[in-house]
């Protein structure tokens, strides 16, 4: 035996420490629903775990660090793939996903150029040109794959800022002529107040637009402030429409949001990061009527397309924004292959892995119209808790075809018990996972979501049940002021 094949000997994994991985991702999901979605643990619990076996002062076995990080996971982790988990936008994950992030891992493929990760790259061109077309974003069309919604929306802001200022990337935004202004509303999604600070442009740049009685935006009040800002100086560069908003899934008035973009000159984002899924199902396309004449598009696959995190799209009807947004030229960077364009100079991002794998490979075993039928299977599951929540004296405060369920109780609004109460007695038995949102004019409400393609009745009745055990229970109690 030469000694290069004895290093490569000692540096292979033990069959075994395979075996357990195999183990565990076989086992898992199917102990899923016998384990509580939740278990309550404090900081210097888990710490003092941690800092007793592993001082990194002695090496420890990668079978002993393999089966502690397992059980670590498994005790302490809100399980958001669990199919009574009803929180927010994280789902549970198929297992195309999972073996594909497994050979990221093992491939490690660098895709800042082309030219290093040639078959990721063509992988992930190939599977946004699907989306892109279920958008209806036909033509030369800019998609790139990214860490997330907030990547994206800043992807969107930055080449709007191009588009409109061409000159912003060399003269910055003190040499622009006025100052640009975002128009979004208090549904919008916060990664634009971070959008606002990263780039320059400043929180004072956003303009928070009312909504409706449907907390959608109010594009009366829109008109009205873009006619006010451009009086004063300012130039409307970007509208966001939502498409499923994370407190109520309300989509905007998308078509009439583009309508006035359109006629103030202002860029058209539509937020989709949940949301725009739904064009995958013919039953609810049509809620998402507008979306293809938006000038730049977020959708996240880790959302409602059940792949492992992160997984966010970023869609631009204008690819020549954004070069001039990301352009950058090295000269340790490999040079430019054919007509491909490397991700390093059209991305946020510089060096970074094969996000898009896990999205091909799901996409590829259950096809567009198998997603279609798992989306719509949640929606259904959301129209089944609608239906009992009323059946059960609960009340609904959102109205939408998405499956987020925001509701109260003639208890919770008289001031006889409060959300919090709920929640925690809910939290404390495990069994489900909820949460609660303030909605504009409303008291402290419930919020349910349904995020996992594996719910079904019978999981949507567990929620039920938790909700009027822990109803029952805090009525028994005085309530503290407040909801």
């Amino acid at each position: 035996m030469t000694e290069e094949t004895s290093k490569n000997r000692e540096t292979r994994m033990e069959p075994s420490i395979w075996q357990q991985l195999i183990d565990e991702i076989q086992a898992f999901p199917a102990d899923l629903r016998d384990l509580p979605v939740w278990t309550q643990a404090s900081p210097r619990e888990i710490r003092a775990q941690l800092e007793s076996r592993y001082t990194f002062d002695t090496p420890v076995p990668l079978e002993t660090v393999a089966a502690d990080a397992m059980q670590l996971l498994r005790q302490w982790t809100v399980h958001v793939t669990h199919p009574r988990y009803f929180g927010l936008f994280n789902p549970s994950v198929r297992q195309a996903g999972i073996l594909a992030d497994a050979l990221v891992a093992l491939y490690n493929p660098q895709l800042a150029a082309w030219s290093h990760a040639a078959a990721a790259n063509e992988i992930e061109r190939h599977t946004l040109k699907q989306f892109a077309a279920a958008l209806s974003m036909d033509g030369e069309t800019h998609a790139n794959f990214t860490s997330g919604g907030a990547e994206a929306n800043l992807s969107a802001v930055l080449a709007a800022l191009a588009y409109h200022f061409p000159d912003a990337g060399e003269l910055g935004l003190a040499g622009l002529p006025a100052r640009p202004a975002i128009y979004a509303t208090g549904e919008t999604h916060h990664s634009f107040v971070k959008i606002a600070r990263m780039s320059g442009l400043g929180t004072n740049s956003i303009r928070q637009i009312p909504t409706t009685d449907e907390f959608t935006m109010d594009t009366a009040a829109l008109k009205r402030q873009i006619r006010a800002d451009l009086d004063q100086g300012w130039h409307p560069l970007l509208i966001v429409g939502t498409a499923g908003t994370t407190s109520t899934g309300a989509v905007d008035p998308l078509p009439a949001i583009a309508d006035i973009a359109a006629d103030c000159g202002a860029w058209f984002h539509a937020d989709g990061a949940w949301g725009a899924s739904a064009v995958l199902s013919p039953r609810l396309r049509p809620e998402l009527a507008g979306i293809e004449r938006a000038d730049s598009v977020t959708w996240d696959a880790h959302k409602w397309l059940s792949v492992p995190m992160g997984a966010g799209m970023f869609f631009c009807r204008h690819p020549e924004a954004v070069r001039a947004a990301f352009a950058v030229s090295a000269t340790y960077m490999p040079g430019k292959t054919g007509n491909s364009s490397d991700p390093y100079a059209v991305t946020a991002q510089w060096s970074r892995r094969a996000i898009g794998l896990k999205v091909f490979m799901a996409l590829a075993e259950i096809g567009l119209d198998g997603y279609g039928a798992l989306i719509d299977h949640q929606a259904r599951m959301g129209d089944f808790l609608r239906e009992r929540l009323l059946r059960d004296g609960w009340q609904l405060v959102n109205h939408t075809r998405l499956p987020v369920v925001c509701f109260t109780h003639p208890d919770i609004r008289a001031g006889r018990c409060r959300t919090r109460d709920v929640l925690k007695t809910i939290y404390q038995r495990g069994r489900v996972w909820i949460s609660d949102v303030v909605l504009e004019g409303q008291q402290r409400v419930l919020r349910a979501c349904i995020t996992s393609f594996e719910s079904n009745e019978a999981d949507v009745e567990c929620l039920l049940e938790e909700l009027e055990h822990a109803r029952s229970l805090k009525l028994s109690t005085p309530p503290k002021t407040g909801a």
